[in-house]
């Protein structure tokens, strides 16, 4: 699994060398668009970023870009919390977004990497008086994990960072070691991803994922309360169960031993996309394959991404 994952990384690396990035105010080569080692966001994790996709249409022709306005009005509010502003509005960031996936002239599902950084070169831990800058790159990308046959899961033994140390809601980079600890501590022991509990031991979200479990026919998440992001998919999720499905939803705590009673368990994000959890700790979730609830979600939200939904089409952009 490793040495597969290697492969696909560096695929993707070599791909990079054709591609742009907007890069201290222009459309540089993506080869080109590199920082001081003394960069203060390097050095300490100052720094906010989203995940975007967009989705090729081979019937239309048509590369779709992914609300777009909204991932930037949201790393616009995690760039304040890390006393950071830019000159650019989320509409104007759009717009060059778009442009920059037009020179990259992909045929294919590219995940978009926008970054707001103290750009500063210098050393001490602080916030104040520190410039920011921000970066804009796309690669080729298809899925993160499985979103069809299901994946398997354990409850890691780390613990979510609360809102209180770092906060929870706004995508920092440094927070994402916590992710990463999580996620590698579970494929090292054999499973596929990793679910995080809060510090009191209610269930948070996946390594880079929302959480959500159906049981006797209702939708719950955990509350934004419990060190969630505050994910575009979850919400999309959740409006696509209340007026497509007619599914309650329901925001609450999730005790830990909630998810082996569970009929469905299945994580969502826009790197993710939707991917069923069939096993958690080497217990069957449900009957141990995706369950009805999720297939659904999943058919809808794939239909709307690529475009083939016309109740949907405010959520993209088209690129050409």
């Amino acid at each position: 699994m490793l040495e597969q994952e290697n492969r696909t990384q560096t695929a993707a690396v070599e791909a990079t060398t054709e591609l742009w990035a907007f890069f201290r105010g222009e459309y540089v080569p993506l080869c080109d668009a590199n920082i001081n080692v003394m960069t203060h966001g390097f050095n300490y994790g100052t720094a906010v970023f989203e995940g975007i996709r967009a989705y090729w249409n081979a019937d239309e022709e048509q590369l779709f870009a992914l609300e777009l306005v909204p991932h930037y009005q949201r790393i616009r509010a995690s760039a304040r919390l890390l006393m950071m502003e830019i000159r650019q509005s989320p509409e104007e960031l759009a717009e060059i977004t778009l442009e920059l996936l037009r020179r990259d002239g992909l045929r294919e599902d590219v995940y978009l990497r926008p970054i707001i950084y103290k750009s500063s070169e210098t050393i001490g831990v602080r916030l104040h008086n520190l410039d920011a800058d921000i970066t804009i790159f796309g690669v080729p990308f298809g899925q993160y994990i499985d979103t069809e046959g299901g994946i398997r899961a354990q409850v890691s033994s780390w613990r979510r960072v609360d809102d209180n140390a770092i906060p929870a809601r706004g995508k920092i980079t440094g927070a994402y070691v916590n992710g990463a600890l999580a996620k590698s501590e579970a494929q090292l022991n054999g499973f596929d991803e990793a679910i995080v509990l809060t510090a009191d031991g209610h269930v948070s979200e996946g390594s880079a994922e929302n959480l959500f479990i159906v049981k006797r026919g209702v939708l719950i998440t955990p509350p934004v309360t419990d060190n969630i992001l505050e994910g575009i998919t979850r919400g999309r999720m959740m409006e696509i169960a209340r007026d497509d499905l007619g599914i309650q939803v329901l925001e609450r705590s999730i005790d830990r031993t909630e998810l082996y009673g569970a009929d469905e368990v299945f994580l969502c994000g826009t790197g993710a996309q939707i991917s069923p959890v069939i096993e958690i700790d080497r217990r069957k979730i449900g009957g141990g394959r995706p369950g009805r609830v999720t297939r659904d979600l999943s058919r809808i939200y794939f239909d709307a991404v690529r475009g083939r939904l016309p109740a949907y089409r405010s959520w993209l952009t088209p690129v050409f």
